[in-house]
């Protein structure tokens, strides 16, 4: 079998979803229907095998992206192999779905039938937008009572904009899901309690409404599909062979959604998503040659194991046997033996140990190709985001972007004998996620530990107890807020002049500043015929970025473009230094000059409470400075969409329950930066 056939025949796809959406349930169930695993673990029971972790098994929450491989190969068809990875679904551990989506081709997004579309739903779904990953959805949890699959459609346009194509139709109303009308098809498929799967023809009596539904979905598909559409207009009969080749090509181009229903714990319509997984989900060769740099220059790398060297770093684990570094090949081929070079590192590496990952299981491999996920075992200093490229050619791929911190709080060591195994463990937890900073207050030497919520912190200290047996005791909590600019101002000049005696020093720059929308920072050289050499342009950055870590709020300052407009050197006192120190001072009176506003983290609030406690939560949620954006009435219950600042929701969580006597619950989820009331 040549490569491209191989290749053609792998898929590597994520499960997304909001919390309790059935995700891992839905995981161990794929596993097992394709012989990976011959024995169903349950979340509840902390047996599934994804959630490995003790604190995953405990608290019955996916916390870190786990990785599984399997085969599966639907009837007619060749044997696939599908890499699947299982992501978090509470939003304080975003940076798991994120990295996981930058290095996938596809993704499956599971959504309750009960519950629609929720708030996390829609910033994963987001997510997997931004990277182009082509997705298919799984209507899960059609076996309880008040599943309504037509209601997800509707939320799949009107939330997600998304233009959702139903592959069938369920049988059975309010929760007894009782089979599938397969539209592609033209089956009943039914399923027994095993989970075994029986189809038949759609029979005589039946036809006629299932084929309206058919037309229905032809006319969806054809409306994206030139080939389609010219065969429907033609009047040419449409086998499933040609319907399915137009729906794949309508997924991969991102113009519409298949969409399936089941219900994972019953092991219903799990054998028609893993078909719908390989015909409608695409292959690394089905995926677009990703951008890279090389020799400073744009490139772009396709899915070609005989090309240069390009892999990616997108995840850091600490296991028992030890650290795991997991790869993404997109170009050439990763072998052991190999030294490669290390992008953020700038130094090279030898690569000892390459295994394929199921789980917190490995089995060594020799070789990994363009469009395999795998990982390298033993390397303790792998940074997440960096690029591996051979030695003799260094080739750069986009890095991954975490969200920034929004929350720390003040960490100690019970014990002083514990202070290094302290310091050994966040270094350890720092490593694998992005998200999590550590860094020491510079006014009282306190370790301040920066997360993006309440649990995302919680978990880490749990992590620390558990994994490095280090009992810790946390401080108050500590908001990210941040600074910007209130106007532009032009014309600030920073100046550095050391003459007398010793080695001098010297160095004028001078900026115009202006305020950016976006939050982000950018600097921009617009001197020119030299007036300011490149290796001093690239200092004064480097003093730019180092004022603006600290404003005078005493926060970083974001949202500014600075601008060097004007310079002078001096041909023996003129360094690095010296730029460095003349920009920071620039900046400084530029700040001082203009003031700054405060920002502080607001978040959106979705609580989920009883009708009869509507009134109280509203009025609890105003009282902390929130705005209610969206009421939804849904008889006995009612969803509340709001915004509220950060500050103002600590304990938030413990505080409804006591509200609603534990009726309610939220999920609070990072909206953005805004003006801080009051300043």
């Amino acid at each position: 079998m040549n490569t491209r056939t191989l290749l053609s025949r792998w898929r590597n796809i994520g499960v997304i979803a909001h919390i309790d959406a059935g995700k891992t349930t839905l995981t161990e169930r794929l596993l097992w229907a394709s012989g990976a695993i011959h024995r169903i673990g349950e979340v509840h029971d902390g047996e599934a095998t994804t959630d490995f972790s003790d604190i995953e098994r405990r608290r019955g929450i996916t916390i870190g992206a786990a990785a599984v491989r399997l085969d599966w190969m639907p009837q007619g068809d060749q044997p696939h192999r599908l890499t699947l990875i299982d992501t978090p679904g509470h939003i304080d551990f975003a940076i798991e779905v994120e990295r996981s989506l930058r290095v996938l081709d596809g993704a499956v997004a599971v959504f309750s039938a009960v519950d629609g579309v929720q708030p996390q739903s829609e910033t994963v779904w987001h997510q997997a937008d931004r990277h182009g990953v082509p997705r298919i959805a799984f209507v899960n949890k059609m076996d309880r009572p008040g599943a309504d699959f037509e209601r997800v459609l509707t939320q799949l346009r009107e939330k997600l904009d998304a233009q959702p194509w139903p592959l069938g139709l369920p049988l059975g109303s309010d929760g007894a899901f009782d089979g599938w009308v397969d539209l592609v098809h033209r089956t009943i498929v039914r399923w027994n309690e095993a989970g075994d799967t029986e189809r038949t023809d759609w029979s005589t009596a039946d036809a006629a409404s299932y084929e309206g539904a058919r037309q229905r979905l032809i006319e969806a598909v054809a409306a994206h599909d030139d080939l389609l559409a010219e065969a429907y207009i033609n009047e040419q009969p449409i086998d499933d062979a040609m319907l399915r080749a137009a729906l794949r090509r309508g997924v991969l181009a991102g113009l519409g959604v298949p969409v399936l229903a089941g219900s994972a714990i019953r092991n219903k319509g799990i054998d028609t998503l893993l078909d719908a997984v390989v015909h409608y989900l695409p292959s690394p060769l089905d995926r677009p040659s990703i951008r890279a740099e090389r020799n400073g220059e744009e490139t772009w790398l396709a899915a070609d194991p005989d090309g240069p060297l390009a892999a990616l770093v997108f995840k850091i684990a600490h296991q028992a046997h030890g650290p795991v570094t997991y790869v993404r090949v997109y170009s050439g081929t990763l072998r052991v033996g190999d030294t490669v070079w290390r992008s953020r590192q700038e130094s090279a590496r030898r690569i000892g140990r390459l295994a394929i990952v199921q789980a917190d299981r490995t089995q060594d491999v020799t070789q990994a190709v363009a469009g395999e996920i795998v990982a390298i075992l033993g390397w303790k200093d792998a940074v997440s985001g960096e690029t591996l490229s051979a030695s003799t050619l260094p080739i750069t791929l986009e890095t991954i972007h975490a969200q920034p911190a929004v929350l720390s709080w003040r960490l100690s060591a019970q014990k002083a004998t514990d202070l290094i195994k302290l310091g050994q463990g966040l270094a350890a937890l720092a490593q694998e996620d992005p998200s999590f900073r550590v860094e020491t207050d510079t006014d009282t030497g306190e370790t301040l530990a920066w997360g993006m919520g309440e649990l995302h912190l919680e978990v880490m200290v749990e992590r620390l107890r558990n994994e490095w047996n280090v009992e810790v005791r946390t401080g108050t909590p500590r908001v990210a807020y941040q600074e910007t600019p209130r106007a532009a101002v032009h014309g600030v000049e920073g100046k550095v002049v050391k003459r007398n005696g010793g080695v001098g020093q010297f160095a004028r720059v001078v900026f115009d500043i202006a305020p950016r929308e976006d939050g982000l920072n950018t600097f921009e050289d617009r001197t020119v015929g030299g007036m300011v050499p490149k290796a001093f342009v690239a200092a004064t950055e480097k003093g730019v970025r180092a004022a603006l870590a600290e404003g005078p709020r005493g926060y970083p300052v974001v949202g500014i473009t600075v601008r060097l407009v004007d310079g002078e050197t001096h041909a023996v006192d003129s360094s690095d230094l010296a730029f460095q120190r003349a920009a920071m001072e620039a900046m400084k009176t530029a700040l001082a000059r203009v003031g700054t506003t405060l920002l502080e983290p607001v978040m959106t609030v979705a609580i989920d409470t009883p009708a009869t406690h509507l009134g109280d939560v509203v009025g609890d949620v105003q009282r902390r400075n929130g705005r209610v954006a969206a009421i939804e009435d849904k008889g006995a219950r009612a969803d509340i969409l709001a915004l509220a600042p950060l500050a103002a929701l600590a304990g938030y969580t413990t505080a409804l329950r006591s509200l609603t006597q534990g009726r309610a619950q939220a999920s609070v989820i990072f909206h953005g930066y805004e003006e801080a009331s009051g300043q």
